[in-house]
């Protein structure tokens, strides 16, 4: 099986080659800009230690990177350059404005296009619609103020929420906690987090007294501690250690054993933490049956939400826990792969093994 070090430096390749059969296949970060780009991208490629692909223009943005001005990752193949270029401007402006009231009308006249197409335009190029956009948007502002120590009622202001009465509501889903746990970083809470090896590769799972909270994919150790650091920054994360014993440990063996071919997907307790949306898609997908796969359509419609495709697509790309929840599963309308947080290369492998396994592994 190709390893992910392997792929991503064929991707590597592809940048410094600039690549224009790459486009598509996935798009690179700079860290230290936080842009991201095509393959093809005419810009001088930063250095390789500075650079962390993804498998589509969404993971980028969901992981907080800008679109490059430059080769406009987020424009649909043939889309014109021109509007894509339009839409990431008003993207820009949602953001500068997002805590204030930006009824559909208002942004369709700074854009100079009628509600209607500026919707549908906005939508083709971003994902996801101006009102999720600004939604997100201003949880992300409510997040990082809580996390500079604001107080929750600063936070809510600042953030733009006009009022205290309905933020639970709004953002809680968002947190996984209340705004007061979250301000603190997850302080009180205790992580318990481990780190294996796998037939898929390196990797950690966590979990709080609640259960699983965290399943991802790496390249290191010290990278997958710090992606689960960023969430609970001051939550105390203790290591199960290689010879831990317990649930976390038997739940870890149960994983690795189900991706070595020798067991079942463990039925494992989650804590899932999310927006209410996310929540109902992960739980349609934990629903779907082994070997069987669904389209992102059919996914949005499972969850009572038929027009939200790619709000549906997005909550994909939100799961933070990789095989517990089969976001592996979804694939587009055409039957292509999509995306995949953690390489497209680990949802072939899980695809196949699905499709090609009747018993044992993925029963």
């Amino acid at each position: 099986m190709t390893s992910e070090s392997d792929i991503d430096a064929a991707r590597w390749a592809s940048v410094q080659a600039r690549d224009k059969e790459a486009d598509g296949q996935f798009t690179y970060a700079v860290k230290t800009t936080g842009v991201f780009c095509r393959p093809s991208c005419p810009a001088k490629p930063a250095k390789r230690k500075n650079v962390t692909f993804f498998g589509t223009a969404s993971d980028a943005a969901a992981a907080g990177y800008r679109p490059c001005r430059r080769c406009h990752p987020l424009a649909v193949i043939g889309r014109d350059a021109q509007q894509t270029s339009l839409m990431e401007a008003m993207a820009a402006y949602i953001v500068a404005h997002a805590g204030e009231v930006l009824p559909l009308a208002r942004l369709a006249d700074q854009a100079g296009m009628s509600p209607f197409h500026f919707q549908r335009s906005f939508t083709a190029v971003t994902g996801v619609s101006p009102k999720q956009f600004q939604a997100a948007e201003r949880l992300r502002a409510f997040k990082g103020r809580l996390r500079d120590g604001k107080s929750v009622l600063s936070a809510i202001f600042d953030a733009g929420y006009g009022s205290t009465s309905r933020v639970y509501e709004q953002v809680a889903g968002g947190l996984g906690m209340t705004p007061s746990a979250y301000r603190d970083g997850g302080a009180g809470e205790t992580i318990v987090h481990a780190v294996r090896d796998t037939a898929l590769g390196l990797l950690m799972m966590a979990a709080t007294e609640r259960g699983v909270c965290f399943v991802q994919f790496g390249d290191s150790e010290g990278a997958l501690l710090d992606q689960l650091a960023r969430e609970f920054p001051k939550a105390h994360l203790e290591p199960a250690g290689p010879a831990a014993t317990g649930p976390l440990d038997a739940w870890m063996a149960a994983l690795g054993g189900h991706l070595a071919g020798a067991g079942p997907r463990p039925d494992l307790p989650l804590d899932l933490r999310g927006t209410a949306f996310q929540i109902k898609v992960w739980r349609f997908l934990m629903s779907v049956k082994p070997g069987e796969i669904v389209s992102y359509a059919e996914l949005a419609a499972g969850v009572d939400a038929p027009r939200a495709v790619r709000a549906a697509a997005s909550a994909c790309a939100a799961n933070r826990l990789a095989v517990l929840v089969p976001c592996h599963r979804a694939l587009r309308a055409d039957g292509g792969l999509g995306g995949y947080r953690w390489g497209l290369a680990r949802k072939r492998a899980l695809l196949d093994s699905e499709r090609t396994t009747s018993i044992g592994l993925f029963k």
